[in-house]
């Protein structure tokens, strides 16, 4: 591969003897990843059913290696039933070392495509609140999808620059992951185009932006919190310096140690001016020391302790359960009925025909651009309600009345999956009209209305399986 000679020197300064090993990963191939979501099922379960040869990723307990050459997981319907996130081996790790637990308000500031998003979701486990953000516009309407197939209802969508951020939820997050935005050199061996982009727009460019996100996002971290900051890169410009930007601005700022693994690299304090024994709890992954590629990692504590503006963490994870009794209207209670789990009517919001479902505690946004707040539970149409796709993945079988169950080998899986009518007279136990949700081996796809023996097919037409 021809590397920028300004790139080779660099590396060759950095890593000294390992240099060598370094260019000789290059004639490696890439690895290849799967992230079990562990919202929807057990490690455990998921290799029961899952038909690839998979192998653990060492540091991440729901992370696999496949093989990317000869198997297709993005075609197969448990892709479609929110089982899994295919995403690179090394990018797991983010997500995995920030220490999220139910009840918590998350920020993922810069989420799209939703690989980090969607394990924090998972964590979360349907309480407390994931505010997903993106600038992009297109990358958030991405990153919506890929929570919404996940089965993540509890959050916010925005999309706006970091600092817009700022005065809506000053102090209000307990956790926040910063994947940033960098010159991505970890990246050369899987995407070569990353070389194009990194003589365009290089390591001093991004760390202008990584510097302003840092400290915004530090304005909207509780005292007591936590923050990650990971990058795909190995300039210290990006990493440790930033790091240590961060440290000169905000001293309540301390490092954390992570969770460590034997090909994990220290933090090269000597790259930086000040904080050395802090920047060295930092971690490099290199792809000559573990199977995957190129990041950095910074966990990071703000003061000592503290609640969110007040607002206890107990409101957030309180399993209270509500009556459905309140000014609603009577298509959506009687379609509220059928599933089998309590519903607050204040945290239900209904604005034109859309009805969602609201996460606690979360201020008002007004001035502030997002596609989604909260769970689209469906639409109402003319004395009747539709529910949503969104509704159906976050559903579990056993939390609804109606229910279609199909076999992975079953060829109406796929049928459903294309949008097509199916023919469902053969299933003795289907004999009500109305909403069913469809499965596939317990999972959920979809609603399908049936009729006459026959179910028309409600799959989100976006999301439809492609024939390749």
């Amino acid at each position: 591969m021809n590397l920028p000679s300004a790139f080779e020197e660099k590396m060759e300064a950095l890593l000294g003897a390992e240099y060598e090993a370094y260019l000789d990963c290059f004639d490696k191939p890439r690895y290849y990843g799967l992230r079990v979501n562990t919202e929807k099922i057990s490690v455990e379960e998921f290799l029961k059913i899952a038909p690839w040869d998979l192998r653990p990723v060492p540091w991440i307990s729901n992370g696999f290696y496949y093989d990317g050459e000869k198997d297709q997981p993005a075609k197969h319907p448990y892709y479609f039933a929110g089982l899994y996130y295919l995403q690179e081996p090394s990018a797991m790790t983010p997500a995995d070392r920030l220490p999220v637990e139910p009840g918590d308000r998350v920020l993922d500031v810069c989420a799209a495509p939703g690989g980090k998003a969607t394990e924090l979701g998972a964590k979360l486990a349907g309480t407390g609140v994931l505010a997903a953000n993106d600038l992009s516009n297109s990358r958030a309407k991405g990153l919506l999808k890929n929570l919404e197939i996940f089965g993540i209802g509890n959050v916010l969508i925005l999309s706006e620059e970091p600092g817009k951020l700022v005065p809506y939820f000053k102090g209000y997050f307990d956790k926040i992951l910063i994947d940033a935005p960098c010159s991505g050199e970890g990246m050369f061996r899987k995407d070569r185009k990353m070389i194009r982009a990194w003589e365009e727009h290089g390591p001093e460019f991004f760390s202008k932006i990584q510097r302003s996100i840092i400290i915004q996002a530090a304005e909207m971290l509780r005292t007591g919190g936590m923050l990650l900051y990971s990058t795909c890169t190995f300039s210290p410009e990006e990493n440790e310096k930033t790091i240590e930007y961060l440290l000169q601005e905000y001293p309540e700022f301390t490092v954390c140690e992570m969770e460590g693994y034997e090909g994990f690299a220290n933090g090269m304090p000597k790259v930086t001016q000040a904080h050395s024994a802090e920047l060295k709890k930092t971690v490099r992954i290199f792809p000559h020391r573990m199977e995957g590629e190129g990041h950095f990692l910074a966990l990071l504590r703000k003061g000592d302790g503290g609640e969110a503006d007040g607002v206890s963490r107990q409101s957030l994870i309180d399993s209270e359960a509500y009556g459905k009794e309140g000014k609603l209207p009577e298509e959506l209670k009687e379609f509220l009925s059928l599933v089998k789990r309590e519903f607050d009517p204040a945290r239900i919001d209904i604005r034109g025909d859309k009805v969602y479902y609201m996460p606690k505690d979360v201020p008002p946004l007004k001035g502030i651009r997002f596609l989604r707040t909260g769970l689209l539970l469906g639409e109402l149409k003319k004395k009747r309600f539709e529910p949503s796709q969104a509704l159906a993945m976050n559903l579990k079988k056993k939390e609804y009345s109606y229910i279609i169950d199909f076999p992975v080998s079953d060829e109406r899986v796929i049928k459903y999956l294309k949008g097509e009518t199916l023919d469902v007279e053969d299933l003795t136990d289907v004999k009500d009209k109305g909403w069913y949700l469809v499965c596939v081996d317990g999972y959920p796809l979809g609603f399908g209305k049936l009729g006459n023996q026959t179910l028309k097919n409600k799959y989100l037409p976006g999301w439809r399986w492609q024939s390749s």
